[in-house]
């Protein structure tokens, strides 16, 4: 098997042929793992800012590797420019008091203030070389609630020579009946009476601290009864990365932020809704989750919107907003009843797995996601290639099948299966290809949207859109307990389906929720906004729900994934690569646990002195592998 780029599918994808006995090379043109998946530090991020507004071409290394085709063959080059990303703006709103004299790695680059776009002067050392590390896999010892081990990530450790400074702290493990899937909280900060006054963040301690962030290029929560949770419960990856729970739901209504009761505990205790609409939602909440069994509610209304059905309901309007908007999370004009009857329904199925929400979230990021998947592979033998780019597949011209790729050092490796990223496929493979795009924007603020007793937040805020038609803004914002921004600091991410540039899409969305005002008299509403320090807006292609029917002269042994998609879980990921692996090898399970040490059996007669462990000779004892030896896991023993 021969995978191209290290996004979410193709990982899976790698992780599951090699569990199933599969050769694997994983290769990757790009420095980090992840794709347009991955999390980079803030100099991190600064780089990729500065290579996606250049944009430059990537030239042949070697021009030799044409004489490698034979005359029964052809070949399909593959695009060596990444068009996945546009538009890319990047602000600083912060003080830049003598920043030119502060390094993180490298030379500090320079930023301009709110007004003129772009990051000049970028100099980072190559980030995220080397695959996930021991230090990825915390050790969960406390049965204490509300704190996690804080180790370094696996994305932050590479390129870095320097010793972590995060101080140590108990792990929290939740014993959840049919799951193992590890809960990292980390301790919230002390209730107090009044919110206090948020310290001045300046650019220079955002760079001095660039490390303490992992800035998701693409934002997500995981659904904790979604398909990637089963996934990570099924295939004991979960042990590879720690998740925080997502703490509230929030609402924007009325031009304020309000917070959302989920659960049965949440509703009773709620002082915002009245007895009357307590008892409403809960019996709406009710018929939801088992609204098949009622059919004569909503069948008259199949082919209305969620929200005309939501209006025959007798709910207040306060109640539909909530339920719309915070709850099914869907839209008011595009979706129809029992699209969201069923994301209301999936939404409360998710309750109380884990907490209070139906969220999860990795600690350090999502891009530590993909090389959790990669980790397994490599325990079970797959091989990895950064900065390994490929120039062309190459097709027999008889059989139409592929049979090799050409490397960009004019190496030929030939492969029976091919996993592509749709990102490689050149425009004259997909030109009847029709791509979305989503909007973007990462901000770094100085306080959180809704202040409330306790600063370890991580809220999930859906902004209903001004103008019918448009598409509504998720908002995830994240406390420095997620270990992905420094103290002090949260970082929120926006999301949305493009109808124009990003900055356009979403900075309107900002200016209400943020206060972007620069000088230092702002008005008292203003005032008590969280302020921008840093931001940065780009538009992701979308190519998610592409038919391989689309894609001109494919080969049939040759997969196409696509890139992040807008949805807020990562089911369209898992369930491409969960049909990609079942196309190739029907007969294989799908990521099946690897096996106990326990659980192994071996015949005492094949057993030799040397292996039993009492033979004298110095030395008998294989040395593990380098991939067994890095993930510590003696269950990658086959």
């Amino acid at each position: 098997i021969a995978c191209v780029l290290s996004g979410l599918p193709e990982s899976i994808i790698a992780a599951a042929c090699a569990r199933s006995g599969q050769r694997v090379l994983h290769v990757d043109s790009k420095n980090y793992y992840g794709g347009n998946w991955a999390s980079f530090s803030f100099s991190g991020l600064l780089s990729w800012i500065k290579e996606n507004q250049q944009k430059t071409d990537i030239s042949d290394e070697c021009e030799d590797w044409r004489k490698l085709i034979l005359e029964n063959e052809e070949v399909i080059s593959l695009s060596k420019k990444d068009k996945t990303i546009q538009h890319v703006e990047d602000f600083c709103f912060g003080d830049q008091d003598s920043a030119e004299d502060v390094e993180e790695a490298g030379a500090l680059p320079k930023l301009p203030v709110f007004g003129a776009a772009g990051a000049e002067g970028v100099a980072q050392e190559s980030e995220k070389e080397s695959p996930p590390t021991e230090s990825a896999l915390p050790e969960v010892e406390s049965q204490e609630p509300e704190k996690a081990t804080r180790t370094e990530p696996a994305s932050a450790m590479e390129g870095n020579d320097t010793e972590t400074t995060s101080e140590n702290e108990s792990s929290h493990s939740t014993a959840l009946g049919e799951s193992a899937l590890e809960l990292g909280k980390t301790e919230a900060a002390p209730s107090e009476i009044s919110a206090p006054e948020p310290k001045k963040i300046t650019y220079s301690q955002i760079v001095r601290e660039g490390r303490r962030f992992n800035i998701d290029l693409v934002s997500k929560l995981l659904y904790s009864r979604g398909l990637l949770i089963d996934l990570l419960i099924k295939s004991n990856v979960s042990r590879y990365a720690e998740f925080k729970n997502a703490t509230r739901i929030l609402a924007f209504r009325e031009g304020k932020v309000e917070q959302v009761p989920c659960s049965r505990a949440d509703v009773f205790n709620s002082r915002q809704l009245s007895m009357v609409e307590k008892r409403m939602l809960m019996k709406f909440l009710t018929f939801c989750l088992d609204y098949e069994q009622h059919p004569d509610e909503y069948q008259d209304y199949e082919k209305s919107t969620f929200a005309q059905f939501l209006r025959t309901r007798k709910l207040t309007a306060s109640l539909q907003h909530f339920i719309l908007h915070s709850i099914a999370m869907v839209s008011e004009t595009d979706c129809s009843t029992l699209e969201g009857l069923q994301a209301t329904k999936k939404f409360l199925q998710c309750l109380g797995r884990y907490g209070n929400t139906p969220f999860l979230f990795p600690l350090y990021g999502q891009g530590e996601i993909p090389q959790c998947f990669c980790r397994m592979c490599a325990v079970f033998g797959g091989i990895y290639c950064l900065r390994h780019s490929v120039q062309c597949l190459v097709v027999d011209k008889e059989s139409g099948r592929c049979k090799a790729v050409v490397d960009h050092f004019g190496q030929r490796i030939s492969a029976n299966y091919f996993i592509v990223e749709d990102s490689y496929l050149s425009e004259s493979i997909c030109t009847n290809v029709c791509y979305r795009q989503i909007s973007r924007a990462v901000l770094i603020t100085d306080q959180s949207v809704l202040n409330t007793d306790s600063e370890q937040q991580v809220s999930i805020l859906t902004v209903p859109p001004v103008d019918l038609g448009k598409p509504a803004v998720c908002v995830i914002e994240l406390c420095s307990s997620t270990m992905t921004c420094m103290k002090d600091t949260y970082l929120v991410h926006l999301t949305c389906p493009s109808t124009k540039t990003a900055r356009e899409d979403l900075e309107p969305v900002v200016q209400k929720l943020f206060n972007l005002n620069t000088e230092k008299e702002t008005e008292n509403e203003e005032q008590e906004k969280p302020r921008v320090l840093w931001a940065v807006y780009f538009n992701m292609r979308d190519s998610s729900g592409v038919d391989k029917n689309s894609y001109d002269g494919l080969p049939s042994n040759v997969y196409v994934c696509s890139g992040p998609d807008s949805a807020l879980g990562n089911d369209c990921a898992v369930k491409q690569a969960e049909t990609i692996f079942q196309e190739m090898f029907p007969t294989e399970e799908f990521c099946p646990a690897p096996p106990n040490p326990e659980d192994i059996i071996y015949d005492e007669d094949e057993i030799t002195p040397e292996e039993s462990g009492f033979s004298n000779a110095p030395d008998t004892k294989p040395e593990p592998s380098t991939e067994e030896s890095s993930s510590g896991d003696s269950s990658a023993v086959k």
